[in-house]
């Protein structure tokens, strides 16, 4: 019995050891990537537009089974850019990102899950010192070969809307109370580097 028992442990090893790894690293073109977001004015009359110019993603991708897949992103807050720049020296300060005190806004996936048709990365998001698990619906928009140099490139793009206040980010204008939404609807748009393919 003893034998019978070690040799099927041994089977189920050998033929694990036979099984190729097809998780591999992506590395992330942050050129020609972008991580931004949106939020409402004065109730909707108007929206602020803005991104996340220093970031760094790291993406492991199963490329045989994409659940077994993970991503961790790190965003630098004080790269926050929404082309005024006195108002991206205010978002910097207490009142919004303090980002002396809370420098980075990240995101770690536990586990990739298929919805369907629809991608979702679960994991913990953290911003101005609060973490939270959020639900990151995602999709793969596209993959191009180059047949010739056995590359491609995948591109990505998730979409969320987190509201702020979740976070303990409440600055509200002393007497336009809807001057800054709440909500901040978040894209990203990511792009490989060139990734070697059989």
């Amino acid at each position: 019995m003893l034998k019978a028992i070690l040799a099927t442990v041994l089977l189920f090893n050998t033929l694990g050891a036979q099984q190729p790894d097809t998780a591999r690293q992506y590395r992330i073109d942050t050129n020609h990537s972008t991580i931004g977001f949106a939020v409402s004015i004065m109730g909707g009359l108007s929206k602020v537009n803005g991104k996340f110019t220093d970031f760094t993603i790291t993406l492991i991708n199963d490329e045989k089974d994409v659940t077994k897949s993970s991503v961790n992103v790190v965003i630098k807050a004080t790269s926050i850019s929404t082309g005024i720049t006195d108002r991206d020296k205010h978002l910097r300060t207490a009142d919004f990102f303090d980002v002396d005190k809370y420098p980075e806004i990240t995101f770690q996936s536990r586990r990739i899950e298929k919805k369907g048709k629809q991608l979702v990365a679960i994991g913990t998001f953290t911003m101005h010192g609060v973490s939270k698990e959020i639900q990151l619906p995602f999709t793969i928009t596209g993959v191009e070969k180059d047949p010739v140099a056995k590359k491609m490139n995948v591109g990505y793009s998730a979409r969320i809307t987190l509201n702020r206040r979740d976070f303990g980010i409440n600055w509200q204008h002393q007497t336009v109370a809807n001057f800054v939404g709440d909500n901040v609807e978040i894209e990203i748009n990511l792009i490989t580097r060139a990734i070697d393919f059989k």
